[in-house]
C-alpha cells in the first residue's frame, strides 16, 4: 500500500484550494478545525487527505485523524518549520493512545511518517511520558496500590540509571503519610528517585500518590468515590515528567518524591480530631480525613526542602474547589514566586496545556487555625478551598525556596481530539517547556 499524503488547508487558503481541487467543493469542505476530505484517484483509490487547519496550525490540527482515517501510512505534505512539524506529529501521536491493559483485542491505528523537520526524539519521548501518566491513572486501584506504584518508579529508575529508595518503615520518619495509609492492608510508602549531575541546578518534583481515596472515616458518597482511582494522578504526572526529563537529558539534578497511600476505612484508620505531629514538627488537627492529600504532601514537601533545591514543583489532585473555580480542564497554579507562576501560565497558552494562577492569599491563613494544635488540615470556612489547601502546603515549604503547586483534575471528562476520556498528564508539557528554557531557576 502506498503512503498517502496529508495536505493541510487553512481557512485563509480555502478559496484557492477549492479552485485547484473541485472535489473539495463537491464535498462542501470548509477547512474548519478537525474537518477532512478524502480525495480519490480515478480508480477509486485514495489520492490524498485534505485536512482543515482552521485559522492556524496547532497541536490538535491532525489529532482527530488517527481515530477516523482508514488504516495505513500517511505523510505530511508541504513545508513546515521544525516547531510546526514537531507539534503536528505530537498531536497525531497523542490521539493514538489507548488504555489496552485489559483488552483482548487492542485497536490498531494508522501511522504517520515522522516529518523530516520534526524533532523525532522529543515527539517520541513526550508521547511516552504522557502515555505513562495516562496508563498509571487509568489503571484500577486493585492493580495500582503503593507497592505497584513503587515498582513502576523502580523500573523507570533502572531504565535511566537513576537511584531509587522505597521507604516502607515510615511511622516515625513520615508520620502524616503513615497516619493516612495505616488503615489499609496496602501499606504506605515514600518513593524517592534521584538522577543527574550534582553540579546542575536542583529540581524536586513531588506527586500526590493516593492510590484510592475512600475518604477514610469521613467516607465519601458513592458518586464522589467513583473516580478515586485517579487520586494518584499527581504521582503519575510527576513520574511522567521525570521520565521525560531523563530521556531528554535535561541539565538538572532531579529528585522525585512520591508519598503513596490508600486512604481506607478500618479499625486502624486515622480519625477526625486526631492530632498528629508532622515530619516538620508542626502538629496537625484532623478536621476531615477526606483532606488526606495535603497531609501526605506536607511530609513530602518537608523532605523536599531539606537539600534546598532551586525549585520544588508538586502535582496533586487536591481539591474539588479548584474544579469549581476553573472547571475540569484547567489546573490551578499557586506559587510563592508570582513571576514564576505568571511565566508558567504564559507557557501553558503556547503549549495548549492550560493552567491558571490562583493566589496564595495570606488573609485566609487564619481559617486553618486550631485551638489545640498548630493548624487544622481543613478550613473553618466553606469558601476558597483550593487556596486554603495551598496555604496548608505553604506551611511546609521555607519561604527561601521557590515552590509551585499544581492542583489538577488529571482526568479528561469527555473525548476531545488527542485527549481521550480518562487519565491525563495535565501540566506536564507546560512544565517541561519551562524546564527546557534553562532559566527556570532564576525567574
Amino acid at each position: 500500500m502506498s503512503i498517502i499524503p496529508l495536505e493541510i488547508i487553512l481557512e485563509t487558503d480555502l478559496e484557492s484550494a477549492l479552485k485547484a481541487e473541485p472535489w473539495l467543493k463537491t464535498a462542501d469542505f470548509k477547512a474548519t478545525p478537525h474537518s477532512f476530505c478524502l480525495i480519490p484517484n480515478n480508480d477509486g483509490s485514495m489520492q490524498k487527505v485534505v485536512v482543515g487547519g482552521g485559522k492556524a496550525i496547532d497541536l490538535w490540527t491532525l489529532a482527530s485523524l488517527p481515530q477516523k482515517l482508514p488504516l495505513g501510512e500517511y505523510t505530511l505534505q508541504g513545508v513546515y518549520t521544525p516547531e510546526q512539524a514537531t507539534t503536528l506529529a505530537l498531536g497525531w501521536e497523542l490521539e493514538r493512545y489507548q488504555f489496552n491493559r485489559y483488552l483482548s483485542k487492542p485497536k490498531n491505528f494508522p501511522t504517520l511518517v515522522m516529518p523530516a523537520t520534526a524533532d523525532a526524539l522529543l515527539v517520541q519521548n513526550m508521547r511516552d511520558a504522557i502515555f505513562l501518566a495516562r496508563d498509571l491513572i487509568n489503571t484500577p486501584a486493585n492493580d495500582m496500590m503503593p507497592a505497584d506504584l513503587s515498582r513502576v518508579a523502580t523500573s523507570i529508575a533502572a531504565t535511566f540509571d537513576a537511584s531509587i529508595a522505597v521507604h516502607t518503615d515510615i511511622e516515625h520518619a513520615f508520620p502524616l503519610v503513615w497516619a493516612v495509609g495505616k488503615g489499609s492492608e496496602n501499606k504506605p510508602c515514600v518513593i524517592v528517585l534521584e538522577w543527574g549531575d550534582k553540579k546542575n541546578p536542583k529540581l524536586t518534583l513531588v506527586g500526590k500518590g493516593v492510590c484510592f481515596d475512600s475518604g477514610g472515616l469521613d467516607i465519601k458518597p458513592a458518586g464522589a468515590m467513583k473516580l478515586m482511582k485517579k487520586d494518584m494522578g499527581g504521582a503519575a504526572i510527576a513520574l511522567g515528567l521525570a521520565q521525560l526529563i531523563m530521556a531528554m537529558r535535561l541539565p538538572v539534578r532531579l529528585r522525585v518524591i512520591i508519598p503513596a497511600v490508600e486512604n481506607s476505612v478500618s479499625g486502624s484508620a486515622f480519625r477526625p480530631l486526631d492530632i498528629i505531629k508532622s515530619r516538620k514538627g508542626l502538629t496537625v488537627e484532623i478536621g476531615d480525613t477526606d483532606a488526606e492529600g495535603r497531609l501526605i504532601l506536607a511530609d513530602a514537601l518537608d523532605l523536599a526542602a531539606e537539600d534546598t533545591p532551586d525549585l520544588i514543583v508538586d502535582f496533586a489532585t487536591l481539591t474539588g474547589a479548584a474544579r469549581v473555580a476553573l472547571g475540569a480542564e484547567i489546573p490551578a497554579v499557586f506559587s510563592n514566586t508570582p513571576a514564576l507562576a505568571e511565566k508558567i501560565v504564559g507557557l501553558s497558552q503556547t503549549q495548549q496545556d492550560p493552567l491558571w494562577q490562583l493566589p496564595l492569599y495570606d488573609g485566609y491563613r487564619a481559617q486553618l487555625d486550631s485551638k489545640i494544635a498548630d493548624l487544622n488540615n481543613v478550613s473553618n470556612s466553606g469558601y476558597g478551598g483550593a487556596i486554603t489547601a495551598a496555604l496548608f502546603l505553604k506551611e511546609f515549604v521555607p519561604e527561601s525556596i521557590r515552590w509551585v503547586h499544581i492542583d489538577c483534575m488529571a482526568w479528561n471528562m469527555s473525548m476531545q481530539s488527542g485527549r481521550p476520556e480518562g487519565g491525563e498528564a495535565m501540566g506536564l508539557r507546560t512544565l517541561f517547556a519551562l524546564l527546557s528554557q534553562g532559566e527556570w531557576q532564576h525567574g
